[in-house]
């Protein structure tokens, strides 16, 4: 058979928050029990890494690009892909409602993922309008809104796979029945909430909370913080942004802690990821990169600059346990996606001892392959 359908891939394999010795066998681009006769085997190296490939949930933009550009995605999902990152949820900041329809065909109209021979969208991240203007981040505060049932209607019509809101506005949990009852990933963020309003929203369907100490209040001794109640809420995953900038290491160190299994690691990816430092571009406002972090004229956090993999390796430099940052950036986005995220044939990233790809799969086919020097 060709030589990106038949291999297995001998050495330690990513479990549930575990690294095992183990193999992998693909056979005509799809994972078997057994090896294909006259298959490719390879035993990795000391300190490789065999996991399903990184999937990130939150990403605005790589390679210079926007999501929301005409024709991005072509340049984007092979990016992406190179870097680790096998599947991924397209994210547009907030605008005004009537701007969507145009941003979501944009990247409605791409071609899949593998058919571009690079990661595979997942479905749209609607990161607002539904935030907090007291809380509005990098994102344009005029186009802010409450969720009427108007506004909610016109995001169910988009079927985004996620959709980041602020519980305590008017109209918000019952925005939230509506958004799950439609299939969609709802996830608090951008927000000012207590913790009867966390409990709430999740008592209605709420799943994910958008990049923890970001965009909203900290932990205080005296009043339980949305972040607070949701790291004890089992039934909220927590984003984190693990790139040295967003939160500092020890505190990524303590989230990771209390979250466990349910701790999502994000890029958060700007333009600016996966390209040099320079000035790009985030919904239509300038913003700058140093190769590192991407900062708006004001000098605020805009976006993400790292790749995933490196959010994985900063991680792991903080302090949180390899196999556990590497299940937060594969296992647990794929938990939070459920049905949004289909792979019927094999894809699966190789890691290096510093968590860099060095061989990438998707859909049954090689994007990277670095296994042997080659």
């Amino acid at each position: 058979m060709p030589r990106d359908l038949d291999i297995s891939l001998h050495g330690v394999c990513l479990g549930r928050r575990t690294l095992t010795p183990g193999s992998v066998h693909v056979r005509e681009g799809r994972f078997t029990e057994a090896a294909a006769p006259g298959a490719r085997s390879v035993t990795l190296p000391d300190g490789w890494v065999i996991t399903p490939g990184l999937v990130d949930v939150q990403v605005n933009g790589y390679a210079g690009r926007e999501v929301d550009e005409p024709g991005a995605l072509a340049d984007i999902a092979p990016a992406l892909a190179r870097d680790g990152v096998v599947a991924f949820c397209p994210t547009l900041v907030s605008r005004p409602l009537h701007a969507y329809p145009q941003a979501v065909a944009h990247m409605s109209d791409a071609a899949p993922g593998d058919a571009l021979g690079g990661a595979v969208a997942a479905g749209v991240h609607l990161e607002g309008p539904f935030l907090s203007p007291a809380r509005p981040g990098a994102h344009d505060p005029g186009a802010l809104i409450a969720p009427d049932a108007h506004a909610t209607r016109a995001l169910v019509e988009f079927s985004p796979a996620i959709v980041t809101l602020a519980p305590e506005l008017p109209g918000a949990l019952d925005a939230v029945v509506a958004l799950r009852a439609a299939g969609t990933v709802v996830a608090i963020g951008h927000t000012t909430c207590d913790a009867a309003t966390v409990d709430a929203a999740a008592t209605r369907g709420a799943r994910l909370v958008t990049h923890a100490f970001n965009a909203m209040p900290g932990i205080t001794a005296r009043d339980a913080s949305p972040l607070a109640s949701a790291l004890l809420d089992e039934r909220l995953y927590v984003s984190l942004i693990a790139d040295g900038h967003h939160v500092a290491p020890d505190v990524c160190r303590l989230v990771a802690t209390l979250a466990g299994p349910r701790l999502v690691l994000t890029s958060d990816a700007s333009a600016a990821a996966g390209a040099p430092p320079g000035a790009y571009r985030l919904a239509g406002r300038e913003v700058g990169s140093d190769g590192e972090a991407v900062r708006d004229p004001e000098g605020r956090l805009a976006g993400g600059a790292l790749p995933l993999w490196r959010c994985v390796a900063e991680a792991v430099r903080m302090g949180i346990p390899r196999a556990h940052a590497l299940w937060a950036a594969c296992g647990a986005p794929r938990e939070v996606l459920g049905r949004h995220l289909s792979e019927p044939r094999a894809s699966l990233v190789v890691l290096d001892e510093e968590n860099r790809p060095r061989a990438v799969m998707v859909a049954g086919r090689w994007v990277v392959d670095d296994l042997e020097g080659g």
